[in-house]
This record gives C-alpha cells, sequence and structure tokens, in this order.
C-alpha cells in the first residue's frame, strides 16, 4: 500500500520545483491542507499521485508579442498560455491582459480553473493565458494591433475542441472582437473557439453578467441554507468591473443594501445603499468611457470617495470581493469579524489571502471560495460553447434559469463535502468536490 502522503513533504516538493512562484505556491497550499486528509482515506488516489499531476500543467506556453503603436514605435510584451489539465474536456479559461501576468499568476489561475470548472458539471478542461500588456490608456487601433499580434502566436496551440480561451482582466467585448476577428483570418473558421462573444457573431446572452449574479446565488444559497436572512442586510462589494457591477445588481434586485464599489483608486460608499440611478451611471463610466469610481461622488452627493483605500472597515453584514488576488489580508479580515460579517462570498479569484480564509474560517464565518461561488462566469461561457456547436441560442430566462441551478448545484456539492457536525466548511467541500471529478477520470485514463 502507498505511503500517506505528508502535508509539509508534499508542499516542500511542490516549492522546489516552483520557485519564485508565490500566487501558484498558495493556491497549492490551499487545495493541499483540505485534500490530503482525503487522499489517505482513498489508496487508489494515493497509488495514482493525482495530487502532485494536477500541480503539473500539461503544457506551459510562452511567446514573444511585437506590436506597433499609434506613433509607429515597436513594442515588445510577453505573452502565455497555460494549459493545465484536460481530463474532462477541452482547456477552458480567461485571458488576462495586465502588467502583473507571468507564469506564477496564469498557473494559480489555471489550477484554480481545474477545480471551478469541474465543479459546474460542464465537460471543460482548465486553462488559462495572457500577456504582460496593459490595454488602459491605449486608443482602439493600438489595442487591436496588440490583439492581432497575440492571436498570431496563440492560434496554433488552440481550437473548439481544444482549448477554448474567453476574457479576464484587461479582455472585455473589444478585446474578444479583435482576437476571433484575428483567428477567423487565420483559419478560413467561423468556430467556437473563444467565449465572451458578442451576440451578433455566437455570443450568448447573460454572459456578461454570468459571474456577478453567480456570486450572488451562491450567497443566497448559502445564506438560505444556512437560516440567514438576507433581505435589507448590507453588502460590501470591491471592484468595479463587469462581476462587481452585476453581483451589485443581483444584490440590488434581491433586496440586500449595496454600500460599497471600488478600484485601484479607492472606494465609494452609498451611504443610504446602491441606487438603480447611481448603478446606471456607474456602468457607463466603466463599461463605455472607462472613467474612475470617483467620478460616482463628483456626481451624487449621497456618494463618498475615499482615495487610495479599501472597503473592508465599513460595518456590513456581507462582502463580496470581487476586484483581484490577494485584496483581503488578515488585518481586513479582523476588521469584518469585529463588525460582525456574517458571509463571505469571493467574486475574484482568490481575491483573499490565506491569512484572511484562516480567520474567517476560525471565526465559522461563511466563507464561500471563489472556485466555487465565481463558478457562474465559466458555466454560462460552457453553455456559449454548447450553442455554437449546435448553431442555436437560448433566451435570457432560460440562461438564467440554468446558471441558478447550475449554482445551487455546485454549493450542495460544497455541502456534501464539506459538512462538519453543525457547520458547512465551504472551502473543503469545493476542493474535495471539485477535485474528485477531475481525478477519477485520471484515474480511469491510466498514467499519462
Amino acid at each position: 500500500m502507498p505511503k500517506p502522503l505528508q502535508l509539509d513533504t508534499f508542499l516542500n516538493s511542490v516549492r522546489q520545483r516552483n520557485p519564485h512562484e508565490p500566487e501558484f505556491l498558495q493556491a497549492v497550499e490551499e487545495v493541499a491542507e483540505s485534500l490530503i486528509p482525503f487522499i489517505n482515506q482513498h489508496p487508489k488516489y494515493l497509488e495514482y499521485r493525482v495530487l502532485e499531476r494536477m500541480c503539473e500543467p500539461d503544457r506551459s506556453l510562452s511567446f514573444r508579442v511585437a506590436w506597433e503603436d499609434d506613433h509607429g514605435d515597436i513594442h515588445v510584451n510577453r505573452g502565455y498560455r497555460v494549459q493545465f489539465n484536460n481530463s474532462i474536456g477541452p482547456y477552458k479559461g480567461g485571458l488576462r491582459f495586465h502588467p502583473s501576468v507571468n507564469l506564477s499568476v496564469l498557473k494559480f489561475l489555471g489550477f484554480e480553473q481545474t477545480f471551478k470548472n469541474s465543479l459546474t458539471d460542464l465537460p471543460m478542461g482548465a486553462g488559462k493565458g495572457g500577456a504582460d500588456f496593459n490595454p488602459k490608456g491605449k486608443s482602439d487601433r493600438e489595442v487591436m494591433r496588440f490583439c492581432q499580434a497575440f492571436m498570431s502566436e496563440l492560434f496554433h496551440y488552440i481550437g473548439e475542441n481544444v482549448d477554448v480561451p474567453a476574457g479576464d482582466i484587461g479582455v472585455g467585448g473589444r478585446e474578444i472582437a479583435y482576437l476571433f476577428g484575428q483567428y477567423k483570418r487565420l483559419t478560413h473558421e467561423f468556430a467556437g473557439v473563444l467565449t465572451g462573444k458578442a451576440l451578433e457573431y455566437g455570443g450568448s446572452l447573460v454572459r456578461l453578467e454570468a459571474t456577478g449574479y453567480g456570486v450572488v446565488y451562491f450567497l443566497q444559497n448559502m445564506l438560505l441554507f444556512n437560516g440567514r436572512e438576507y433581505k435589507g442586510k448590507r453588502c460590501l462589494i470591491s471592484g468595479s468591473g463587469n462581476v462587481a457591477i452585476y453581483a451589485a445588481e443581483k444584490a440590488l434586485q434581491l433586496g440586500i443594501r449595496v454600500l460599497t464599489l471600488s478600484d485601484s483608486s479607492g472606494y465609494v460608499l452609498f451611504r443610504k445603499g446602491l441606487s438603480e440611478e447611481h448603478l446606471a451611471y456607474i456602468k457607463q463610466i466603466k463599461t463605455v468611457q472607462r472613467g474612475r469610481i470617483s467620478e460616482v461622488a463628483e456626481k451624487f452627493s449621497d456618494v463618498e470617495f475615499f482615495p487610495g483605500q479599501k472597503p473592508w472597515q465599513v460595518p456590513a453584514e456581507f462582502a463580496l470581493p470581487c476586484a483581484t488576488q490577494n485584496e483581503l489580508d488578515a488585518d481586513d479580515a479582523e476588521t469584518l469579524i469585529a463588525n460582525g460579517i456574517e458571509a463571505v462570498c469571493e467574486g475574484a479569484n482568490m481575491p483573499c489571502t490565506k491569512g484572511a480564509v484562516d480567520r474567517f474560517i476560525a471565526a465559522r464565518v461563511l466563507y464561500a471560495p471563489g472556485k466555487a461561488s465565481n463558478a457562474g462566469g465559466v458555466a454560462v461561457s460552457g453553455l456559449e460553447m454548447s450553442q455554437n456547436s449546435q448553431r442555436l441560442s437560448w433566451s435570457r430566462e432560460e440562461l438564467d434559469n440554468m446558471l441558478r441551478d447550475i449554482m445551487r448545484k455546485i454549493h450542495d456539492k460544497c455541502v456534501r463535502y464539506g459538512k462538519e457536525d453543525d457547520w458547512v466548511n465551504y472551502l473543503k467541500g469545493a476542493n474535495i468536490a471539485g477535485f474528485v471529478k477531475v481525478v477519477d477520470a485520471m484515474v480511469a485514463f491510466g498514467v499519462m
């Protein structure tokens, strides 16, 4: 019989193979703490060394992206695609254009994506990609030229049955359109090789809203299961991209009082709660004009802007971190707990540091990891793939009902594997539930 895994020994081995990759190591450590006791109870998983195999991507691709700006100057960026695991379907995961993009960030995102995609029950493997390119401040033509140069390298490695990228930070509808146009030009194919497309050329209704809506649907399921009320309760949301905006919209529809939104410049406080009028203006300045959140405070007298600060010191019952990784640390968690926080539902990927997560769990705060609570976006991406394959489209109502059902099922899986006496450890539940489907496929395939 194989020897049981030891957490310290396993993590030391991963650190030795992946030095200077803090984000990836953080993601692996968080998962390993939940999974190793479970694996040690199942000898077949030990025998096939599935956790060690899951921590190595199938392949990591890096390539040069050379492009020309509006002044004729040439720039060189680095592009990536990490194809992490295709045991249950083609690689699936977003592209991120941001100066912080490096191999560690993309490996952590791809690793998390493996569990997230598994939880949806849709036939999707996991991948992630992007470039250290910053679209902020660039003209449309500059973004177009960069996307065309990026796709001229990436197209060799993707396909509707191989790898289907989507958007992420810095990659919205504009970027997806340029990328898809270049793929079509190079391959002479109109194929469902990217998701997040516009409706005019194969996109799906509800895709824009899906991640944010899904976060709130998961929060709703979590609160109802644990006998908690949500109507009239206060909610803090960080970020002001699509995830944050549509999480705020759905929270508003459910009668939850949204108090904050933010961006890299600071946060705004809605003293009487977010209104429909506030939200309409935010959609305009953030998704059309690409402005700053501070402009909301300039427009409305009942909104106050706090420059250079995060929203976590504002008293509230719920927190939805929807901006970026490691935005909420242990000190922020202590502040939230002291102010009576009841539930934290991640909208971004790994927005809470390990120290913050440990404090939430120790305090028995209802904590939902992003691999479960923000899976709504990739779920509707998977539904977009299905619509493309069948050359059809579903109605908004049909898709929203499917999204609700998927988020409910993800919640139920977390409860099944995370129930501990009178409490649910949603982190443990999400990790084990996402793990089982993938590794059962890996074991079935043999050693490869």
